[in-house]
C-alpha cells in the first residue's frame, strides 16, 4: 500500500548572492536549479554550492517556496 505523503520531493534552489545583489539591467536574472530531497532525512531546507550562470562563478543556492 502507498503511504499518504511520499518521502522524495521536488525543490527549486535559487542563487543566494543574486538576490542580495538585487537583479539589475546588467545580469538577465536569477540563476535557479531544481532537484530532489528526502524530506525524512532532510527536513529542513537545502543549501547546497552550486555555479551561477548570471554571477559567473560558485555561489550557494538556497531552498526556496514553490
Amino acid at each position: 500500500m502507498a503511504k499518504g505523503k511520499d518521502a522524495r520531493v521536488r525543490v527549486i534552489l535559487e542563487c543566494t548572492s543574486c538576490i542580495q545583489n538585487g537583479v539589475n539591467k546588467e545580469s538577465p536574472g536569477i540563476s535557479r536549479y531544481i532537484t530532489q530531497k528526502n524530506r525524512h532525512n532532510r527536513p529542513s531546507r537545502l543549501d547546497l554550492r552550486k555555479f551561477c550562470r548570471y554571477c559567473h562563478k560558485h555561489t550557494i543556492h538556497g531552498e526556496i517556496k514553490k
